[in-house]
This record gives structure tokens, C-alpha cells and sequence, in this order.
């Protein structure tokens, strides 16, 4: 196993250096001056000059580039040219709330899911499996924005049971924390569970056709226990790469969710950071989400070992 993560490391050194290069390059072709936005109305020759000249713009693209990766290798991802900020510390405080409001809402999606998967998959055919497929489709098609605003109209508006919108840190109140998250994090959950519903039903419909399967039946095994411990266990593995995946997607791509309920996390960030052409910070949460999505990877890799000790060798 650790010569396998020793090698999985092995491989993201390139994989990330390939990553810095087009999120440098691309963003250069943003439209617009940051520098002219950050010297106010007044735009006086003087300053600007003076920002180029501290932000290392006047500098060619590939001595800007190196610059870069040398702060970044020593964790100074630059600093905000908007807010001033250090972008690692706008970071630091934006990814925790979008990281939680990404584990609850893997949560409602595995719970909901896959345990709507197994069931549909052991009663293939039947009114059960056809309903979870119709509302699986429903979960897939439904647009998050119009469900989010649905969801507030009902919980918030006519049930006054949860909050519409805002965002109340874990430090300050858990109570509160979770019920501020709760309705983004059935949006977000609901396509997710979807999705990991559809790969579990057919994940299980392949392995519940197998030998084993049948050998297992016949000496009289309870069929929870052939169900879960035997089929479902070999039927991990896909299921297991499409939740790294989607739990990798949900760091970046939660922003109309975080939009609609007014969450101040990651995918808002990075969004006003392109409008506002602010490259330092652009470019640091780009290169967060990379080195996220290789980590999410190592720990499926990982997870493969201790599903399936079979593939150790």
C-alpha cells in the first residue's frame, strides 16, 4: 500500500506542474486590467506603474510564472489584489464551509443514494425499482437553483422551520450551523444520490448475476447478509470512484447553491475572484482544487486496497 501512494504521489508532481502552467496562461487571457481597477478613477500614471512594479507585472510571463511557483512551493500562494488579503488565508476561511457543506450533503447522497440503489437493484422489475429510476431521473434533471428556491419556500417561508439563507460558523452554534446547512445540503444532495443511485443499481444488478451469488443463496445464507456483506462489497468499487469524483466536483462547483442560499464558501469565491480579476486568488483555489481532486483520487486508490484485498497484488 505505500509503495502504491509513494507512487500515486509520484505521478501528481507533473500532473500539478501542468496544472500551474495552463491556470497561469489561461488566466492571462482574461479581459480586463486588474491593475487599472485597483489604481481607482483616478488612474494617475505613478500608481499604476508602482502596482505593476510590486505585483511583478512588469515582468516577462515566464520570470512571473517562476516567481509564482517559487511562493507557492514555500505555501505563499500571493496575496489578493482586490482585498489585500493573503490568498492562502482567504482560503483557509472560505474552504471549511464549503468542505462541510460538501461532506453533508455526500452524506444525504450515500445514505439516500446507494441505499435506494441496493433496494432497487434486488427488486429489479418491480413498482419499487421503477419508482427510484423515475425519481432518480427527477433528481437528475431538476436544476439546483430551482429546487434551492423551491426548498425555501416550504421550509422557510410557509413552515418557518429553517433559516432562508445566511451561514452561522460551527465555533458559534452547532444547532444553528446545522440547520443554516441543511437545505443547501439536501439540494446539492438530492442530484448527487441521483447519480450514485443509478451506478449502485447497476453495480449490484451485475454483481447479484454472479456464481458466487448464487453459491451463497444456496447455502441458505440470510439474504440481508448475501445482499450487503457479499454483493454489495464487490459492487464498491465503482461506487466508490464516482463519490471521490462528485465529492471532488462539490469543492468548485457549488456555487449557484451557495448563491441561492447566501453561504459565503469556496465556489462564491472563486467566482468573485474571475470577476474581479483578481489572478493571485484565481490561481491559488484553482491549484487547492487540483491538489484536491489528486488526494480524492489517492484515497479511492486506497479504499480499492481495503474493499478488495485482491487487487494488493
Amino acid at each position: 500500500m505505500l509503495e502504491l501512494i509513494g507512487k500515486r504521489l509520484l505521478l501528481a508532481v507533473p500532473t500539478l506542474l501542468l496544472v500551474s502552467v495552463m491556470v497561469f496562461a489561461l488566466q492571462k487571457l482574461l479581459p480586463g486590467d486588474p491593475v487599472l481597477a485597483m489604481a481607482g478613477e483616478e488612474r494617475d500614471p505613478a500608481a499604476i506603474a508602482q502596482l505593476r512594479e510590486e505585483y511583478h507585472l512588469n515582468d516577462p510571463l515566464s520570470s512571473q510564472y517562476l516567481y509564482w511557483v517559487g511562493n507557492a512551493l514555500q505555501g505563499n500562494l500571493g496575496v489578493s489584489l482586490r482585498t489585500k488579503e493573503p490568498v492562502t488565508a482567504l482560503i483557509a476561511s472560505k474552504l471549511p464551509v464549503t468542505l462541510e457543506l460538501s461532506l453533508l450533503a455526500m452524506l444525504v447522497a450515500l445514505v439516500a443514494g446507494v441505499g435506494a440503489g441496493i433496494v432497487a437493484a434486488v427488486r429489479k422489475n418491480s413498482w419499487v425499482d421503477h419508482t427510484a429510476n423515475l425519481v432518480a431521473l427527477s433528481g437528475i434533471s431538476v436544476p439546483h437553483f430551482w429546487l434551492g428556491i423551491l426548498l425555501i419556500l416550504l421550509f422557510s417561508v410557509h413552515l418557518h422551520w429553517l433559516p432562508a439563507s445566511g451561514y452561522v460558523p460551527l465555533a458559534e452554534d452547532v444547532t444553528q450551523n446545522l440547520r443554516t446547512l441543511l437545505l443547501p445540503a439536501l439540494v446539492l444532495g438530492t442530484g448527487l444520490a441521483a447519480t450514485l443511485m443509478r451506478h449502485t443499481r447497476a453495480a449490484m444488478l451485475a454483481v447479484l448475476q454472479a456464481d458466487y451469488i448464487r453459491t451463497a443463496r444456496a447455502k441458505g445464507l440470510l439474504p440481508a447478509r448475501v445482499v450487503l456483506r457479499h454483493a454489495l462489497r464487490n459492487a464498491l468499487v465503482p461506487i466508490v470512484t464516482l463519490t471521490t469524483l462528485l465529492f471532488g466536483e462539490l469543492l468548485g462547483g457549488a456555487v449557484l447553491t451557495e448563491q441561492v442560499f447566501t453561504i459565503p464558501g469556496f465556489g462564491k469565491m472563486i467566482v468573485d475572484a474571475v470577476f474581479n480579476r483578481d489572478y493571485a486568488v484565481v490561481q491559488g483555489v484553482v491549484l487547492v482544487v487540483a491538489i484536491g481532486f489528486l488526494l480524492l483520487n489517492l484515497l479511492a486508490d486506497v479504499l480499492y486496497l481495503l474493499i478488495n484485498p485482491k487487487m494488493r497484488g
